[in-house]
């Protein structure tokens, strides 16, 4: 699957790339039809400590899935969007199945 991982007013390390490209890799497992997926990290001003945003957009033909998520820290956040697309992909393969 093809990951774009999109930092936001911020650098992204590369063990943060490397982490959310492995999790969104993950994803492969629960729906195979999967073309894309657009990662979004945000980091929002406020005084808040759970002020890490993470948007992930996924693309399955003919739909598309975005989850948003707001943590303490980036990799909390990719892994309860990850769990949350998880759920969706799921729902989605076994819409398809009912119909096919």
């Amino acid at each position: 699957m093809k990951v774009s991982i999109h930092a936001v007013n911020f650098n992204v390390d590369g063990k943060l790339v490397n982490f959310v490209q492995e999790r969104m890799d993950k994803l492969e497992k629960y729906y195979d039809k999967v073309v894309s997926s657009d990662v979004y990290l945000k980091v929002e001003k406020t005084s808040e400590k759970e002020n890490k945003i993470v948007e992930v957009k996924i693309n399955v033909p003919g739909d598309g899935f975005l989850v948003k998520k707001q943590c303490k820290s980036f990799e909390e956040a990719v892994e309860l969007s990850a769990e949350s697309l998880e759920r969706l992909l799921v729902k989605r393969k076994e819409k398809i199945r009912a119909h096919a």
